[in-house]
């Protein structure tokens, strides 16, 4: 494969690594995702900032960025550079709050456009602005070079810090100032430590420095640069001195990083050694670093499942017991017995149950007629056992799954920042149970009006009317498996043959069952279809968070391809 190929190719792989980690959200708040969040935001930067640019024009001016401590004397240190004040150095601290970017004006066009840096507005005027990048053209840096200076890596302004280290993952070369009251501080060495983790090109301008620790420092300096894998990096020195009226530093202070630059900038080689050293550090830390972020998005989907999983388990469980709480005689109690009893007469009925079956159902007849009021009292009281039923299985779930999603940390927030009452049932499922209920009611009268339409004229249909019958068909739908025990068993076991027999008496007990059965099956899809909308409360919480299952396997997938095309790109041993 050409070079022009490869390099086609590692674009277009880089772009399609950007969009993943676009696409890699890590909203629950789960251990290191912080991390890794911060990590992906300045991935994507890099990549738009400097490795995509840099790839497409390989060819562009070398930038080097004046990165380091506060009171390093970073701008002194580039206004002495460049032989004239460009930047303005500050007595208060934070100084910098706007990077500037030197550059000679035959360069100017690798620089105004957004080339690099492009969410940084371009301005050639001071600005104090943090989100602009003011371009000071000057014929003091060499063609080929651009040098820029940036804000406090420690900046008591976290906007500072988080501004100086894009800067500096935009660089080719670090010019990383430190001084010898601060060189071993952490904050500077945790970003070397990324620079020689990135192969990053570096070199470390000791500042500030008095004459006479001039020799013990920079060798202090030069042994832990070699320990942290910086062992080939240039380190110079800046003698502490006075400063002219301009805030400069004598041209012989820092004559020795101006001849270097200098002869960087000249030569072309050297300059693309560079580049490349820095850029195929960039990529293959990009690469390296996506399967950490690969990994925290399978955590974010393991356990967004595992929340789901809880939601799903509690309501399947609501529908169940209601289900079987439905058909197993528990309505069957209370108000319902009392409603029904005085409706059929059930102690006289089945008094003669066990003997007269024959001679019952034509009793049964006798007992109820005349008795319209009663079959509107056992409907009342159906219905209001139902949505009982129903609305306290509703609000068991909810406290079930709100307490399995407060067990754990990412859970908790997730409740605590959703702005909805999810630990109850919601404000308007009363409603909906009480229409649910009614309509069901409604439809198992319905179903028993079709079912006798040919049979309106009988006597025993007549005798029993079409709400007799209906409410009949519910206390049969309600003691489906009998599973009432203690003394109860009886009453409401007999209860619901006295509902079967006077059903039979009319349809004949095929219709019967297959009445019940329908009827049964139509209450269940109400109750799923209720839960199922309380459930969705706490579905809608995750699905907002938009963790998809596969991104995990995605982003390894693209940062598998790059470093195959790295490798395709540097067949020579040891380049990798």
């Amino acid at each position: 494969m050409n070079a022009d190929a490869t390099t086609t190719d590692m674009i277009t792989a880089l772009v399609r690594l950007r969009e993943a980690l676009q696409g890699a959200v890590l909203p629950l708040d789960l251990p290191g995702a912080e991390a890794q969040r911060a990590a992906r935001a300045e991935m994507v930067d890099q990549l738009e900032d400097y490795v995509l640019p840099r790839l497409i024009q390989i060819d562009a001016p070398l930038l080097a960025v004046v990165g380091g401590s506060t009171g390093a004397g970073k701008s002194t240190l580039v206004n002495s550079l460049v032989g004239t004040r460009v930047t303005e150095p500050g007595v208060l601290r934070p100084t910098t709050r706007s990077p500037v970017l030197v550059h000679n004006p035959a360069d100017a066009d690798w620089f105004d456009r957004d080339r690099i840096l492009p969410d940084l507005a371009r301005t050639t005027g001071a600005t104090g602005d943090p989100g602009a990048l003011q371009l000071v053209p000057s014929v003091q840096v060499p063609v080929g070079l651009a040098i820029l200076d940036a804000p406090d890596i420690d900046s008591v302004e976290e906007r500072n810090r988080t501004l100086a280290a894009q800067l500096l993952a935009a660089a080719d070369l670090w010019l990383f100032v430190t001084s010898a009251a601060r060189y071993a501080d952490q904050v500077p060495w945790d970003f070397l430590k990324a620079a020689a983790d990135r192969s990053t090109a570096v070199a470390v301008v000791l500042d500030r420095t008095p004459p006479e620790a001039v020799e013990e420092v920079s060798g202090h300096l030069a042994r832990m640069l070699s320990t942290r894998g910086l062992r080939d990096s240039p380190l110079f020195t800046v003698v502490e001195g006075p400063v002219n009226d301009d805030g400069l530093l004598p041209a012989a202070s820092v004559a020795e990083i101006r001849s270097w630059l200098d002869l960087l900038a000249a030569d072309a080689d050297a300059r693309t050694a560079v580049v490349k050293q820095t850029l195929d550090g960039a990529i293959r830390s990009l690469a390296r670093r996506t399967h950490a972020v690969a990994d925290a998005t399978a955590e974010q989907a393991a356990m967004a499942a595992r929340l789901r999983l809880d939601v799903e388990k509690a309501y399947d469980e609501a529908i169940a017991r209601v289900d079987e709480a439905s058909a197993d005689g528990t309505l069957l109690r209370g108000e319902v017995l009392a409603r029904w009893q005085e409706f059929v007469g059930t102690g006289e009925l089945l008094r003669s149950l066990e003997t007269k079956v024959g001679w019952l159902r034509d009793r049964i007849v006798g007992i109820m007629r005349g008795r319209p009021q009663q079959v509107e009292k056992v409907t009342v009281a159906v219905e209001s056992g139902l949505e009982t039923l129903i609305l306290e299985h509703a609000e068991n779930a909810a406290e079930r799954a709100e307490a399995s999603w407060r067990s754990v940390e990412a859970g908790q927030h997730l409740v605590e920042d959703s702005g909805r009452d999810l630990g109850r049932a919601s404000r308007d499922f009363r409603g909906k149970v009480e229409r649910a209920v009614r309509d069901w009611q409604h439809d198992v009268l319905e179903m028993v009006r079709t079912e006798g339409a040919d049979k309106r004229s009988t006597a025993r249909f007549l005798a029993f009317g079409v709400n007799g019958l209906s409410v009949a068909l519910m206390v049969v739908v309600f003691a489906h498996t009998a599973g009432v025990t203690g003394a109860e068993a009886g009453i409401a076991g007999g209860s619901a043959v006295v509902g079967q027999k006077l059903l039979e008496a009319v349809f004949g007990d095929q219709a019967v069952r297959r009445l019940a059965e329908n009827a049964r099956r139509d209450l269940r899809v109400r109750v799923e279809g209720l839960l199922d909308s309380e459930r969705g409360r706490f579905l809608e919480v995750l699905d907002a968070l938009a963790i998809q299952s596969d991104v995990a396997d995605h982003l390894r997938a693209v940062a598998r391809r790059v470093d195959d095309l790295r490798f395709a790109g540097h067949p020579v041993e040891g380049q990798a």
